[in-house]
């Protein structure tokens, strides 16, 4: 799934880099600090992602930035109607959190890094399988070159 533009939910981002500095805020927000997240492709990599305590996880990579990020729901509590179905119970969107897990700069190597991801994805704590790709292939959280507000041009305006 491609989307051109963010998801309609408003979860909240606990965004990686001098944005935020690991607290959580609006994704509006996370979208707004570069502008080019709100204008580029995303490619999704799987909605069904899990951590060892069963939370969700959504997985996407944006082609202009190159950040790749997840999206994680918490656990929630699952009723069962009346008719013995049963369904999740209703989960507040500022409960969604978001975090930027690594940059990779194009697609081609998008697809090496996560290999046979669409197998790992159904299996238990597939998280872990996506931690542990990310390690070994050397995955950086951010692009290379100095930090924003860092260098010679910083105090240039």
């Amino acid at each position: 799934m491609v989307w051109n533009t963010p998801p309609p939910a408003r979860p909240r981002v606990v965004a990686s880099g001098t944005e935020a500095k690991g607290s959580a805020m609006d994704i509006e927000d996370f979208y707004e600090a570069d502008e080019r997240r709100r204008r580029s492709e995303e490619v999704e990599m799987g909605t069904e992602w899990h951590d060892a305590d069963g939370a969700r996880y959504e997985l996407s990579w944006v082609a202009d930035t190159g950040e790749l990020y997840v999206m994680r729901e918490p656990n929630v509590a699952m009723t069962t109607d009346p008719f013995g179905d049963v369904w999740p119970g209703s989960l507040r969107t500022g409960s969604v959190t978001v975090g930027v897990v690594g940059w990779i700069p194009d697609h081609h190597r998008l697809e090496q890094v996560l290999e046979g991801w669409p197998e790992a994805m159904g299996r238990p704590d597939s998280v872990s399988w996506l931690a542990e790709r990310l390690r070994q292939a050397q995955v950086p959280r951010r692009p290379p070159g100095p930090a924003p507000g860092v260098g010679p041009d910083a105090s240039q305006g």
